[in-house]
């Protein structure tokens, strides 16, 4: 898979650029802060979705503007999909494929399968569990593209359930049998039903994920860290004790039956957790409180591993990512933002082995000294060029 074109008006510092870079290695070069990152990161979102720099889409529209739009033509197999989106300041973003709009932006995932890898990434070792999440759902969203619209479901129930208990819990520490509590617990077996339905088919896809991913993020940090202890990722549901023994079983073929028994048990951790939801009026239950736990031997990476542990635990996940995505049959664009420089010289070996062998590599780079000599690529300089509207970034 390759994009042979990508387009972006008014997404962050680049008022408008065309690009054709085509299979093999393209290195854009430029200093800390003229938008050579904004590349990468427009395509990284229409691959996920979501930035792999912040968390809402309003830093994305360049200033002045009101949309920001990002198009790509992708090459899989010979096969090209053209894909656009329109990323909109206070209204739902807008999705084109072959120039037909689209229902939903989801509807685009899984047509470019990439793997971004950044500085930003150390955060899946060292920061909250909702940062491991977050790189499983997007995985899972490039791999199956159905499970983000599962995803969607299970949120869009979450925050139901969540405003129901809280207007439970009020009615109850005020003593009183008001209509608003009455009502709030009548109803929550219903929702109750519809969260553990959603949240068993998420939880069941994660764990296949991470069963079949492990492997790849093990041999990843091996060859990355021969002399380190050996790297190994499990998941950790909030399940507990309902969750049943057999399902953890990281070589078990999944059934729509295990499904069912998954679903089973989440009714069974809720009516437990039920009188501490209330009193709290949160969901304590389900994979929005799930982790994937990261060990090397026998402790957890979190809070044990030195910084070159760390940093080599979050590039084998990544490569573990792009191991995995290829296995299913696609090389997936490979994205390289401004790491080398973040690297030492084995760790820069390691990558570059995978990078030389990709079907298409996009780096950044301060310096082209940052990266290894054995990447032979096209480049491109990026500049910042001051203007009456803002600072605008430009390529030659």
């Amino acid at each position: 898979m390759f994009v042979r074109k990508f387009t972006l008006r008014n997404f962050r510092s680049w008022d408008a650029v065309a690009l054709e870079p085509g299979p093999g290695i393209t290195l854009f070069l430029g200093p800390n802060g003229h938008g050579k990152t904004n590349l990468l990161e427009s395509l990284g979102y229409l691959a996920t979705l979501s930035s792999h720099r912040v968390s809402t889409d309003a830093p994305l529209i360049r200033a002045g503007a009101t949309a920001a739009q990002i198009g790509a033509v992708v090459v899989n197999d010979s096969r090209e999909l053209a894909i656009d989106l329109e990323i909109n300041d206070g209204r739902a973003n807008r999705a084109r494929m072959n120039g037909s709009p689209l229902r939903r932006p989801r509807e685009i995932l899984g047509v470019l399968r990439g793997v971004l890898f950044a500085p930003e990434d150390l955060s899946l070792v060292r920061g909250d569990p909702g940062d491991r999440r977050r790189f499983l759902d997007e995985l899972l969203g490039s791999r199956i593209p159905r499970m983000a619209a599962v995803r969607a479901d299970y949120d869009k129930v979450l925050r139901q359930r969540s405003a129901l208990l809280k207007t439970a819990g009020g009615a109850l520490r005020r003593g009183a049998r008001s209509s608003d509590g009455a009502s709030a617990l009548a109803t929550l077996d219903v929702w109750d039903g519809h969260l553990a339905a959603h949240g068993a088919e998420l939880l069941a896809a994660r764990m296949r994920l991470v069963a079949e991913l492990g492997p790849h993020v093990a041999e990843s940090y091996a060859r990355i860290a021969p002399e380190s202890r050996p790297a190994s990722i499990a998941y950790r549901s909030s399940l507990g004790a309902s969750m049943p023994p057999e399902l953890t079983d990281p070589g078990r073929q999944w059934t729509r039956d295990d499904v069912e028994l998954l679903e089973a048990s989440f009714l069974n951790e809720l009516a437990q957790a039920r009188p501490k939801e209330i009193d709290r009026g949160v969901c304590l239950v389900g994979p929005h409180r799930d982790d994937l736990e990261l060990r090397l031997g026998d402790q957890p990476a979190k809070g044990f591993a030195s910084h070159g542990e760390s940093w080599s635990f979050a590039l084998s996940m990544r490569l573990g990512a792009f191991s995995l995505l290829r296995s299913d049959g696609t090389d997936p664009v490979l994205m390289l933002d401004d790491v080398f420089a973040e690297l030492d010289r084995k760790r820069r070996r390691a990558l570059a082995e995978v990078a030389v062998d990709a079907e298409q590599v996009l780096i950044t780079a301060a310096v082209a000294e940052d990266v290894p000599e054995e990447l032979e690529a096209t480049r491109f300089a990026v500049e910042a060029v001051d203007r009456p509207d803002g600072r605008t970034s430009t390529l030659r």
